[in-house]
């Protein structure tokens, strides 16, 4: 009785075992990445929240803060929710709020200002479970602001940030934000900062599956190529 044994060529094996080895990240970028896309963007980014900026009177003449000398890179003028003021954004990335009336620097936002001013950012501020203002090298990771910042906690959720120099309102968080900024870090392997898309795992796994597409595609040429030959 003779046996025949059949051993598989190199290269499709080489094949099988990257579509092993490549199976998970493939699944975890193409689930992450439909779900994102899935997902309206204005939704993501609480779009339908915020309210609108209330007009400027034509007949205002803001008073010029004085700033003794520090370089700025740009001021704007806007109504928060206690008065007129002129956000200054210095040229050492810090900021500061100058009353638009007397052109006098104001003070730190306190809790009670950090709330009203979230509130007047929203169209309609639910009930608030709490405040904490955190330093600039501790906040939390979905502020991605390295700002002194009052987080204003509502109750359905969402995170309003509030500058604690000069009450400018940095972010809106929702849970939507935070489950697409966690689809993203997967997405892109990177679960801590979820910043990093130029890191060894990613760029790994994203050449062997190139790697995995390329003979897949070499070894169909091939069969089809030996089909239609006599």
């Amino acid at each position: 009785m003779t046996t025949n044994s059949y051993r598989m060529p190199l290269l499709p094996r080489v094949h099988i075992w990257l579509g092993w080895l490549i199976g998970v990240p493939l699944l975890l970028w193409t689930g992450t990445g439909l779900w994102m896309v899935a997902r309206p963007i204005e939704e993501v980014r609480g779009t339908g929240l915020r309210a609108e900026a209330p007009a400027l009177a034509a007949t205002l003449t803001p008073v010029v803060p004085r700033l003794d000398g520090r370089p700025v890179e740009r001021m704007e003028l806007s109504a928060r929710a206690d008065r007129l003021v002129w956000t200054i954004h210095f040229a050492d990335a810090g900021m500061r709020a100058a009353d638009a009336a007397t052109g006098a620097l104001l003070p730190p936002v306190d809790a009670a200002l950090a709330r009203r001013i979230a509130d007047a950012a929203l169209v309609a501020p639910g009930a608030v479970d709490g405040l904490t203002r955190f330093a600039a090298d501790t906040n939390p990771i979905e502020l991605r602001r390295e700002r002194p910042a009052w987080q204003v906690r509502y109750a359905d959720g969402l995170n309003v940030y509030v500058d604690a120099d000069s009450g400018a309102v940095l972010a809106l968080r929702s849970r939507q934000w935070r489950l697409f900024d966690l689809m993203w870090g997967l997405h892109i392997m990177d679960v801590e900062t979820r910043e990093d898309t130029h890191h060894p795992l990613l760029v790994g796994f994203a050449a062997l599956a190139f790697l995995s597409v390329l003979i897949g595609v070499w070894l169909l040429l091939r069969r089809r190529s030996t089909r239609a030959q006599p």
